[in-house]
Order: structure tokens, then C-alpha cells, then sequence
């Protein structure tokens, strides 16, 4: 399927839905065995390098300082071991086989944020010995990456990662790195903190490196944030939410200005599970079911072309998910009908194929919106450079 399958940087192209990819070593090793790929996939990997298997970039010609390729182990996936599942030397071989343009050291997740553990004087407990060991075991490996590194004199550009529990920690993290020698330093375990925690963070570590260390920050986007970002030394980020959103998210599915849309569930009648489950046991006939999903299709297409109203299409669509019980938030879908997003998005998927962008229906269906999600984030990410070019 990776070869036939189409990336997000192909089916855009020319326009680029991001700067940049991250590829983890665990989805290709996981637990010491094969991750998502198979062995055959791998070893194409290693042979061809990472910039050849994700055919990245589509047409243009490859230039390192404008098409990255950052890799990195995968911590979240393994964040319940007592120890990572790599050595220093085995991820230094991934990024140069892989060809990777930045490399980050082996880090092992704290998993847990605590800061008010910065002070410790209102605490009758010290800073968990878990909290200690996987900060320490971080920065221990950094430092034998960092020297494997020069002794090897890679052709990767080395990024130190900072684990933490608290602004103060990863302060401590971020100033050994950069003692050790580091120049790029990614702040990692921030995905599940609120916005105003990840700032804070960001405002310690500002207070010892003035905003002139480069830093990457790992799983956020947050782009209302940019120049906070910008201000504290932030020159990376990457994040999978765009994607995620299209298909996971209760509500905002679709991104677009002005405030994000819901998209319009229609179920396979012939393959949900809820839907299987009550034409099994009777209570619905299967031609019912796949008369009202076809009549959920058609009323879309004819409202696509203006020759069916909201009305006409809401009804079809709550007749069918009244056969299992579906909870659509029945407003936010009005609006998204209403407002008609697909029609003012410029995106080659938007133009391409329509109304069927908002349907949630299918993997590859989804996916789809998720990759206009990536084009419209980065889009917005280009706003907020151009203004500060300007100003």
C-alpha cells in the first residue's frame, strides 16, 4: 500500500501542506520487532532513505535546508518501559541510513506534570524518584549522543530534548543541554498541558536563554501563540492534530477562518458496527438501512448543486442516524451546511472534490479532510511569517 497510496505532499502538490516531516524509529522497530511497516518496507526504508520512500518532496528538486526530514525514537509509544527500547548507536544508524536532515538524542517521558513541585518548601514530598530517573536517563543520553555524534561527525543536525514535570525542570533539562553543546533543543511531554502551562515553559526557559536557542516543540501547534512562540526561541513545532481532527474531534473537523466546521457523519451502511449490530438483531431491515444512506448521499450531491435546501438534507441525514442512535450535534451541522466552507477553501483537495470533503464517512474519505486541515495550517503559519517579515 506505500507505494500506491498518495501523501498529503503529493495530492497537494505544487502547494505544500507542511515545511517538513517527522518520522519516529518506533513505527518502523516497535518493541524490537517490525512497527507499522513491514520488514520488506524497512529495509526499503534504510536502502532508499527517507526522503525517496515518503517521495518527499513530490516534483521538486530536493534541497535539504527547504524540505526537512527531522527524526526522532517515538517516546510516547514506549512510555510505559522502565527504559527506551533504543541505544544511542542504534538511532544514530536510523537517522544516517534515513538520511534525516535533524536527528533528536533518546528521551524517556515523564508523563506527568506537576509544577508545583518548583516548590518544594509548600510540599511534605519530594520529587518522585520516577520524575528524577527519567529526567536524569534523558540527559544522559543526550550527552552520548551528542559526543557519538561528533566522534562520527554525522551529517545530521543533533537536537537535544528536554524532558520535564514542571517550568523550573525543564529549565534545568534545556541549560544542560546546551552546557553539553547543544545549539537546538526540543522540549518534549507538552502535548496534554493547557496552553497557559506549555507558555509558562516556555517563559522559564526564555529566562536562561534570552530567546536566542533554538528550539523545537514537539506534538503542539497553537499557531494563536505565534509570537510568544517566536519570542521565546520557538523556530519548530510539529503536531498531528490537523490530521487527527478531521476524524477523532466531536465538533471541529473542518478548519477554516472564522471558526472550524462539523462534518457531515454518513456511515457505511455495510460495515458500522452500531448499524450491524441493530439490522442483526432484527429490528431494521438492511435495504432500509441502505435506502436512507443513499438518500443521505443524493440530498448532499443535490444540495452541492443547489437544487435541494437544508431542511431537505437534515431531514435525510436524522432519519438515518435515528436507526442507531447517532448524537450529531444537529446546529453545528445546519451551520456547516448553511456556510458552505468547501466552496471558499482554495486547497487542491476543496477544489477537487467538493462537498464530499465535509462527508465522515471512510478512512481514506477522512484522511482527505485531513490533509486540507495540514494545508490550512500551514497556510495560517505562513500568515503569521509574513507579518513578521513585515514588521
Amino acid at each position: 500500500p506505500q507505494r500506491d497510496d498518495v501523501y498529503a505532499h503529493e495530492l497537494m502538490a505544487p502547494d505544500r501542506p507542511y515545511d517538513g516531516l517527522l518520522v519516529s524509529k518506533y513505527i518502523f522497530e516497535a518493541d524490537g520487532g517490525t512497527g507499522r511497516y513491514s520488514q520488506a518496507q524497512r529495509f526499503r526504508f534504510l536502502r532508499d532513505g527517507a526522503r525517496k520512500f515518503l517521495r518527499f518532496p513530490a516534483t521538486e528538486k530536493y534541497d535539504p535546508k527547504n524540505w526537512p526530514l527531522l527524526g526522532d525514537c517515538g517516546a510516547f509509544n514506549y512510555r510505559d518501559h522502565e527504559k527506551p527500547p533504543f541505544t544511542v548507536e542504534e538511532v544514530i544508524e536510523f537517522y544516517e541510513e534515513g538520511g534525516f536532515t535533524h536527528g533528536v538524542s533518546v528521551d524517556h517521558m515523564i508523563g506527568a506534570y506537576a509544577p508545583q513541585l518548583d516548590q518544594p518548601s509548600l510540599l511534605p514530598a519530594p520529587i518522585p524518584r520516577a520524575y528524577q530517573e527519567r529526567f536524569d536517563l534523558t540527559l544522559e543520553l543526550a550527552d552520548q549522543f551528542l559526543r557519538a555524534c561528533r566522534h562520527q561527525n554525522v551529517s545530521f543536525q543533533p537536537i537535544g530534548i528536554a524532558q520535564g514535570w514542571s517550568p523550573r525542570s525543564y529549565r534545568r533539562a534545556v541549560q544542560a543541554l546546551v552546557k553539553m553543546g547543544f545549539n537546538y533543543v526540543a522540549l518534549g511531554g507538552l502535548v496534554p498541558l493547557k496552553t497557559q502551562d506549555i507558555l509558562e515553559v516556555l517563559e522559564e526557559v526564555k529566562s536562561l536563554t534570552g530567546g536566542d536557542l533554538r528550539i523545537h516543540l514537539f506534538g503542539v501547534t497553537r499557531l494563536d501563540n505565534f509570537d510568544k512562540y517566536n519570542d521565546a526561541g520557538v523556530v519548530s513545532l510539529d503536531s498531528a492534530s490537523p490530521m487527527r481532527q478531521a476524524f477523532k474531534d466531536a465538533r471541529n473537523n473542518f478548519y477554516a477562518d472564522g471558526g472550524h466546521y462539523t462534518a457531515v457523519r454518513i456511515p457505511q451502511a455495510d460495515k458500522y458496527p452500531k448499524l450491524l449490530r441493530v439490522i442483526r438483531s432484527g429490528q431494521i431491515e438492511q435495504a432500509e438501512a441502505f435506502r436512507l444512506e443513499t438518500a443521505c448521499r443524493e440530498s448532499l450531491k443535490s444540495l452541492d448543486q443547489r437544487q435541494s435546501t437544508v431542511d431537505e438534507v437534515l431531514g435525510n441525514l436524522q432519519a438515518y442516524e435515528a436507526l442507531y442512535g447517532g448524537k450529531s450535534k444537529w446546529p453545528a451541522i445546519r451551520r456547516t451546511l448553511e456556510d458552505r466552507p468547501w466552496e471558499h477553501c482554495p486547497c487542491p483537495v476543496c477544489a477537487d472534490v467538493g462537498i464530499e470533503v465535509i462527508i465522515f464517512r471512510g478512512a481514506n474519505r477522512n484522511r482527505r479532510r485531513g490533509f486540507h486541515n495540514l494545508w490550512y495550517t500551514q497556510r495560517l503559519l505562513n500568515r503569521h511569517r509574513n507579518r513578521l517579515k513585515e514588521a
